[in-house]
């Protein structure tokens, strides 16, 4: 970027498309990673449930979308990313990392093979752009180009039981023949859009990669298609909770730069059999083998005995010794209990080990260590 050029984040927190919508809707509005966004509309419980239960709606267009076009997109991509980006086939997706040469986690992603060499990175909002700035500069000798496509989508996603049968009513796309991390153009009401079957909720549903303009047209059909369905609006807070029952990791909480992709107990994202080398390998290679000898702490499931919730930082304690920390905490809606993800010293990290309990405000609560995910949906 030249100093000519505005800087892509400004001090003002952008708006989505639907920012008009989300407040004419009633949503408690938030700052999360520059955007303005909806938290909830009412009751984060019952958005939390919709979602389990019959259908919620969410607006996701925070999202970070790179463009990576041309006859070395894959070598690239490759290079990048710690998976093996060249096998996906055309029209399927595929979760993977991007590390630091150090191993550190710089974000995960979502990887769409769009065309033989068109690809779609999607970022976290928080790190959109060091993905960005991280595979423009790995670009360097490939025969690729690598295009901020953040402004030119707005994302919209449909969670829960009753989604495929909403959606079906608005397409005529093939969603009985979609596969879970598959994505195929489409019309949805009207609205051209890469319609993909992923989601970070622990439910079957879809995610709508739309024109900004045509956001509200479709949000609007969908709430309309739902209506007998139960299809409710739902902020980020229900967000929050679904991916954590779902045992998902969340950028900043799980996953972070002083984690590798081991650490996190995600090592199978990273392919070291694949065609050429990428960036961390070597440090990975050297995680690999640490992990699987002597693990410093793995990433568990806590269920509370009591009622008091543990949130990030947290400590967790046996025996009068600190064990581990909290990454991610809140009440269950599904299960009815507090419950916490949480990095734990690997005596204590098998399900049921005795002792263990989440330090809050001074009092140690007692805690069941779980195997992660909480909740699995039913297929």
């Amino acid at each position: 970027m030249s100093s000519t050029e505005p800087p892509h984040a400004s001090p003002q927190p952008r708006r989505t498309a639907l920012d008009a919508l989300h407040r004419s809707l009633g949503a408690t509005m938030t700052d999360f990673a520059g955007w303005d966004m909806p938290l909830r509309y009412g009751s984060e419980r019952d958005e939390h449930l919709a979602v389990r239960t019959r259908a919620g709606l969410f607006d996701l267009s925070h999202m970070g979308e790179i463009t990576v076009t041309g006859p070395g997109a894959a070598a690239l991509l490759n290079y990048a990313l710690v998976g093996n980006i060249a096998s996906v086939g055309v029209g399927r997706a595929r979760y993977t990392m991007i590390c630091r040469a150090d191993g550190g986690i710089l974000d995960d992603l979502i990887v769409y093979r769009l065309g033989e060499t068109e690809y779609m990175v999607v970022a976290n909002a928080s790190n959109a752009q060091v993905v960005l700035d991280a595979i423009t500069e790995r670009a360097a000798g490939f025969d690729a180009e690598v295009r901020d496509d953040r402004d030119n989508y707005a994302l919209i996603a449909v969670q829960g039981p009753e989604s495929p049968g909403i959606l079906k009513s608005l397409t005529d796309a093939d969603l009985d023949g979609l596969k879970y991390y598959a994505g195929l153009p489409g019309t949805v009401a009207g609205v051209p859009a890469l319609i993909a079957r992923t989601g970070y909720t622990g439910e079957d549903g879809f995610e709508l990669f739309v024109a900004p303009g045509d956001a509200e047209k479709l949000w609007q059909a969908l709430t309309d298609a739902g209506a007998d369905a139960g299809l409710v609006p739902c902020g980020l807070s229900c967000r929050d909770t679904l991916r954590l029952e779902a045992g998902m990791p969340l950028y900043g909480h799980e996953l972070t730069t002083d984690l590798t992709p081991f650490d996190a107990g995600l090592g199978r994202v990273v392919k070291f059999e694949k065609e050429g080398d990428f960036v961390g390998r070597e440090a990975l290679l050297a995680a690999a083998e640490r992990a699987g000898q002597n693990p410093p702490r793995v990433l568990v499931g806590l269920v509370a005995e009591g009622r008091r919730v543990p949130r990030a930082g947290y400590p967790v304690v046996a025996g009068g010794e600190v064990i581990g920390e909290v990454t991610s905490g809140a009440p269950s809606p599904t299960l009815g209990k507090p419950i916490a993800m949480a990095y734990v010293d690997a005596a204590h990290a098998a399900p049921g080990s005795a002792g263990v309990g989440v330090d809050i405000r001074g009092s140690h609560e007692p805690y069941e260590v779980v195997a992660l995910p909480f909740y699995k949906r039913q297929k």
